[in-house]
């Protein structure tokens, strides 16, 4: 059963809250921006992504508040300023980013209020994060307002000119370790998530050649009451229709097939039991092979 919900007929908060709990985790853009008299601000922003590597584009919005339609002040500086850094948020500092949400007069520099450190950027007025171990400095091509109502976002286009990579999180290439760089992202009212090596795993990506798709798996394997529809994607990422290996030898295998060769629905059920195990481990090529002990 499924609760479906017309967002025309709800008030603004109501549509705000649904959509910001379904849509996550979504990443923090901690935009650090100044206005035209100098005045330094510190706010965090979670409708923010990256949407072009060619040229270097991320988006963030600042939305207009729900109860009151008033504008932020993050908003009103990049329209006098159009530069931000952008200083991306780990696990070691989400608490004083919350802090730094707080709505604070005008003026106020919320730095100090949440106890970060100012440094100076290289190609952009406002300051960077000192404590964050990734910042971007950007200059803003684009304010894009989306509407005049409160929850109106605004789209900040932003092109990333310089980054700058604490290198304690890159790996032996000089590249970002996703493993180092523990990430915290929003998900709706009070909750956010970490991303730590806990919570990892690696996906396959079919890149250039074509996986052979779940319709072209042997019914046997497709109807499975053992393998999950993540299993079925995993061994139908295959780029072709996998061969016994003559050279493949396992143990349990062995095993199964010696202890349930009399009982070929069972054997079956153990076969995909351990496929199953193996594909949950990420070993696909060896989990084909055990499938393919049943034919």
């Amino acid at each position: 059963m499924y609760k479906t919900v017309d967002l025309n007929t709800l008030k603004p908060v109501e549509v705000q809250n649904y959509l910001q709990h379904a849509i996550a985790p979504r990443p923090i853009c901690f935009a650090s921006t100044i206005d035209k008299e100098g005045n330094v601000n510190l706010s965090p922003f979670s409708f923010f992504n990256l949407f072009s590597s060619n040229p270097p584009i991320v988006v963030f919005s600042p939305a207009r508040r729900v109860r009151d339609n008033t504008t932020k002040h993050t908003l009103q500086n990049v329209l006098e300023v159009p530069e931000v850094v952008i200083n991306i948020v780990d696990y070691d500092m989400v608490q004083q980013t919350s802090l730094a949400s707080c709505e604070y007069p005008k003026g106020t520099n919320e730095f100090i209020k949440a106890g970060f450190t100012e440094e100076k950027a290289t190609l952009v007025a406002p300051p960077m994060v000192k404590e964050s171990k990734v910042k971007m400095e950007c200059r803003v091509m684009e304010v894009k307002p989306l509407g005049t109502e409160g929850g109106a976002g605004n789209l900040v286009i932003c092109e990333v000119m310089r980054m700058h990579i604490a290198e304690s999180i890159l790996d032996a290439d000089g590249k970002i370790d996703q493993a180092k760089l523990h990430h915290v992202a929003r998900l709706g009212g009070d909750w956010y998530c970490k991303v730590d090596e806990a919570s990892l795993f690696k996906v396959a990506k079919p890149n250039t050649q074509l996986g052979i798709g779940i319709d072209a798996l042997p019914d046997s394997i497709r109807k499975s009451h053992i393998l999950s529809a993540n299993n079925l994607g995993q061994l139908a990422n295959v780029h072709e229709m996998p061969f016994v290996d003559p050279a493949f030898s396992d143990d349990k295998l062995k095993n199964i097939i010696q202890y349930y060769s009399i009982n070929p629905d069972e054997m079956d059920k153990e076969l995909h039991r351990y496929a199953k195990e193996l594909l949950d481990s990420g070993k696909v090529n060896e989990a084909w092979q055990i499938l393919l002990a049943d034919y």
